[in-house]
């Protein structure tokens, strides 16, 4: 009896090339978290070519958990694993509270320690549980990780620096904005593995053109070694902060629950449905990925959304081919000097790609609502007070400041307090005390739920 596709192994070539397309994919994605983290802290260019390579190295082996697994632990289905979006914002305002910053990263590894712990032991009763998280959660939940990362998108556009005296540029914005139309251009007029890498295109060429302008600095590259070890535990022994570790298990319920829609999708993709056993190794090898990510340095890891649209687009459903790009994770990790050519990239040529990469998380989460049934009154006001409280901290930064600091790692992020909202308000109108309004569907959010019968209109009727 033949292999069931997930399970076939390709020629090498052919392995290596398609896997070597699912790294490309997600590449910007798992290098993006490092570099907006360490930025917030104040990192050196070495330290922050560490720092991203080593959450290139976590990624590949968190990619071997999924793909590859033992025991209970991974899906083996074609899922490429890396750095969470939804844990920038939640990350950064703990860099935003912590007065010496080199406690930062400390206390992030020791949340996100604790977080991908609970979660291991939470699986099986996670999986259980999904129910309570549907698109109108998810998919709020996600719109909000879009929508508070693009700020940082805009931040990079006007430099380095906010007290750098070019900041805010023509000759930045126009580089910003040059690197954008690059990237909708490839988008638009260009198909398969040169679409794929649009992004990591207009990255290279953004560069090169602002080379002439002096604001592309390779000492990174000259500096970097080519061989290197991640260094366990290099920027110190992991903190363990009650607020912190709050803040990151929210983000790994969200991540729980992204992985687990990420699951059920890729699952009909590769026609192998993924059922509560699957989804349950799947999110234990998320979880213990995540925690053993800040031994090496490394942030939360979850499922790439990105690399499903590449196996539904390729047809290629072999998870020996997204295990190989995991390899090459590993060795990217393992080279410093590869790593360092992320750090070449002026923060302009990242602005304009960011608005590109962070919106199209946005764009997945309002994709995701409209399986929403938004015509449901309930709904609406799930999504609407959700997204409301989620964009305070964007909106008002300031709203929060009487709040004791460990209490405003949580409640300025947005992403934390979106999904709490969320959770909390579709319990509240979907589930306790039964369907109640549930069917009653609204034309406008500002509309009554009750509808007036016919009999009544016909008692009033003059």
């Amino acid at each position: 009896m033949a292999d069931h596709p997930v399970d076939e192994k390709l020629p090498p070539l052919k392995m290596a090339t398609t896997g070597l397309q699912h790294v490309a994919a997600m590449y910007a994605g798992v290098v993006a978290p490092p570099l907006i983290v360490g930025a917030a802290i104040g990192l050196s260019a070495t330290e922050l070519t560490f720092l991203t390579g080593a959450c290139l190295f976590t990624a590949g082996l968190a990619t071997f958990l999924q793909t590859l697994g033992f025991w209970k632990i991974g899906a083996r289905l074609p899922f490429v694993n890396g750095v969470t979006f939804a844990g920038v914002a939640p990350m950064t305002a703990v860099v935003a509270s912590t007065e010496d910053k080199s406690d930062a990263l400390p206390i992030i590894f020791g949340a996100v320690i604790v977080a991908g712990l609970l979660g291991f032991l939470a699986a099986p009763v996670f999986c259980k549980a999904i129910r309570f998280f549907p698109p109108v959660v998810t998919g709020t939940v996600i719109t909000l990780i879009g929508i508070s990362l693009l700020p940082v998108a805009f931040g990079w556009a006007q430099g380095p620096s906010p007290t750098a005296e070019d900041y805010g540029s023509a000759t930045n914005l126009g580089l910003a904005g040059i690197t954008l139309v690059i990237v909708l251009v490839l988008r638009r007029f260009t198909r398969g593995f040169v679409k794929q890498i649009a992004v990591l295109l207009g990255l290279v060429a953004g560069t090169l053109i602002a080379i002439p302008f002096g604001v592309t600095d390779f000492g990174p590259v000259a500096d970097a070694d080519v061989v290197g070890f991640p260094t366990p535990f290099h920027f110190g022994a992991p903190q363990f902060q009650v607020a912190a570790i709050l803040s990151m298990c929210v983000v790994m319920v969200v991540s729980m629950t992204e992985s687990t829609a990420d699951m059920l999708a890729l699952g009909e993709i590769v026609e192998r449905p993924a059922d509560e056993k699957t989804i349950a190794a799947g999110l234990r090898a998320d979880t213990l990925g995540s925690a053993l990510s800040p031994v090496f340095n490394g942030f939360m890891c979850s499922a790439f959304a990105q690399n499903i649209g590449l196996v539904a687009m390729t047809k290629i459903r072999s998870r020996f081919v997204v295990a190989v790009g995991g390899g090459f994770l590993v060795l990217m990790g393992l080279c410093p000097m590869a790593a360092s050519l992320i750090a070449v990239v002026p923060r302009p040529v990242l602005g304009g790609a960011g608005v590109v990469l962070f919106g199209s998380v946005a764009a997945s989460g309002i994709q995701t609502l409209v399986r929403a049934s938004l015509d449901k009154d309930n709904n609406v006001l799930i999504v609407a007070v959700s997204l409301a409280v989620g964009i305070i901290p964007i909106a008002a930064p300031e709203f929060y400041h009487a709040f004791p600091e460990n209490a405003k790692i949580i409640l300025d992020s947005g992403i934390s307090t979106g999904c709490v909202a969320a959770v909390l308000l579709n319990l509240v109108f979907n589930h306790i005390g039964g369907k109640g309004r549930d069917a009653e569907d609204v034309t406008h959010p500002m509309e009554a739920g009750e509808e007036i019968s016919e009999t009544s209109r016909t008692a009033v009727a003059p």
